[in-house]
Order: C-alpha cells, then structure tokens, then sequence
C-alpha cells in the first residue's frame, strides 16, 4: 500500500456519523462535540415511537448540525402515517435529507416492506426532500438475496434519474477495504451511478466490534473480527479503521470514476471519541506507518 497523508484526509472530508435516541439522551450539546453542520443520522430502533427520532432530528438541528434521520419501511404503519412523519419532520426539525432503508424487522407493521416503496410513494419529493440515502451492503445482506440486491439497485439509479432525485448509497459497516472496492467495481461495471459513503466502524474494543458483527450479520468482516475476538487478552484492545481508511483512500486516489466519495462513522466507541478521531483524519493529523496505515493523535 503506497498513500499520502494529502490522499488520506481528503477522502476522510465531508464525514457523518449518527447516534441513536438513546445515546443522544446521554449529550448535553451536540454543538460541544462536533463541528457545525456536520452530518448526523439519526437511527430509528424498531418498535420505538417514530417521533424520538424526530426529537432528536430537531435537538441537532437547533445546535447547528445536518440532521438525517432514518425512514425504516417495515416500520411504517400507512401512507398517511409516513406523510404526517415527514411532515414533522420538515417543520420542527427543518429535516431536508433523510435516509430510508427497510429497517431490522421480520415481518412489516404496514404497508411497507421496502424502502422503494416508501420512495414510490411520492412523500418525500412533495414534502422538498430531493437528496435521499438508500442502503448498500458491500458484504451482501442475511435478509436479501444478490440478485434481489442488484435488481434493488437498478431500480434507484432509474429512480433517481426519473424523480430528479439526489439519492445516494450509505452502507453497512465494514472492516475489508478490498472487499468495499470489489464490491464498488462490480456495482459500477453493472451500471451504479450513485454516490457511495461508506459505512466506517469507529474506533472501539475489539469486545464491542465483535458484538455489532454479530447483529449485524455481516460476512468477511464478521469472520475477521471474529479471528480478532479468539485471543481474550486482546478483547479490550481498541481497534481503529486506520487500515480500513488507507486502503480506501488509495481506491479513491487511483481511480477518477470511483463512486466512493465519504465515509460515514458508526460510533461504537462513542459519539465524542469518534468525531475527534475522524476530525483528526479529515485535518491530516495522522502519521504513516511502515507496515501501512496510519495512527492518529491521542486526545490530551
């Protein structure tokens, strides 16, 4: 691997992260953490009320920040239901950009039981909302099928082009830069035109990482985690994304065409700790090291 540090931090520009209701009960200022206008999603946890997201979609957007907050299909009871949603959200919360996946349950609760279907809806465009994130599975998914993931596919970049829509692919977390890369090239090759941010786990114990690759069910990174996981004296050991990060930046370097364009953190080792960390990157704070990668600062 041959990166500079100039090519490292401009792939880590432009970062989001996202917090959960619950985690965002635990900060008092969202503006005391990270920078203004930065990027926020904020989750929906299947069978919560929809409206804490809409409550903390409002609390980041009252401290300066872009709040996204997550439209989960199979959580959505009717049309009616996801238009009075949207419609608090763009008022009390001025939200012009959300992210609609499908959501973490097995059976729907409505109507819904994909995010094309909230989309076809027309909601979201007669409500001003044109840029919109989907989801990407670089890995593939336990619930759907390749095939049914590139038909998906297809499917939004048609839609996207037939709505005028400024649509996105945020993916799952992930740890195999070569994994995210052929995975990039073949959806591309088929036909992608999207935008990607991809999805970055945080640094955090390798404990925790494990637990997260265990829900998430996610393939060749669960397996690596899991190899991580096997030696107990290291389950406490923090593990950073640094060779992750580097190995994308090169992807992103050497090829023009790329559709990978920012990264997105997931902050399994805390909201604060990951937003420095990612500043750091995004600054180039960072120090090459020889047998690649990178290490970042610690905080004083």
């Amino acid at each position: 691997m041959s990166i500079s540090i100039d090519a490292i931090a401009k792939a880590g520009k432009n970062w989001s992260i996202e917090v959960t209701p619950p985690g965002a009960a635990k900060i008092e200022s969202f503006s005391d953490i990270l920078a203004e206008n930065t990027t926020v999603n904020v989750t929906f946890l299947p069978g919560t009320d929809p409206v804490d997201t809409v409550n903390v979609a409002k609390r980041l957007r009252d401290d300066g920040m872009n709040p996204v907050p997550h439209i989960a299909a199979r959580s959505i009871k009717s049309k009616a239901q996801l238009s009075e949603l949207v419609a608090d959200m763009t008022s009390r919360a001025k939200v012009d950009e959300v992210l609609v996946i499908g959501g973490g349950v097995t059976h729907p609760v409505g109507d819904f039981s994909s995010s094309m279907e909230i989309l076809e809806t027309g909601v979201l465009q007669s409500a001003g909302i044109r840029k919109i994130g989907v989801s990407g599975h670089p890995e593939g998914s336990p619930d759907i099928t390749d095939p049914q993931l590139a038909e998906a596919l297809a499917w939004k970049n048609a839609f996207a082009k037939r709505e005028g829509l400024d649509l996105y692919i945020e993916t799952q977390f992930c740890f195999d830069a070569a994994a995210v890369v052929a995975w990039e090239n073949a959806i591309r090759e088929a036909g992608n035109e999207l935008p990607i941010r991809i999805g970055i786990p945080g640094p955090a114990t390798i404990k925790t990482l494990f637990r997260f690759a265990q829900i998430s069910g996610i393939g060749p990174s669960m397996r690596f985690i899991a190899k991580q996981a096997r030696n107990v004296t290291k389950l406490l050991t923090v593990q950073s994304p640094h060779l992750l990060i580097a190995g994308l930046a090169e992807a992103m370097a050497n090829d023009d065409k790329s559709k990978l364009h920012h990264f997105h953190y997931y902050p399994f080792g805390g909201v604060a700790k990951t937003a420095i960390w990612a500043s750091e990157v995004a600054a180039g704070n960072i120090t090459l090291l020889p047998k690649g990668g990178f290490s970042v600062p610690t905080p004083k």
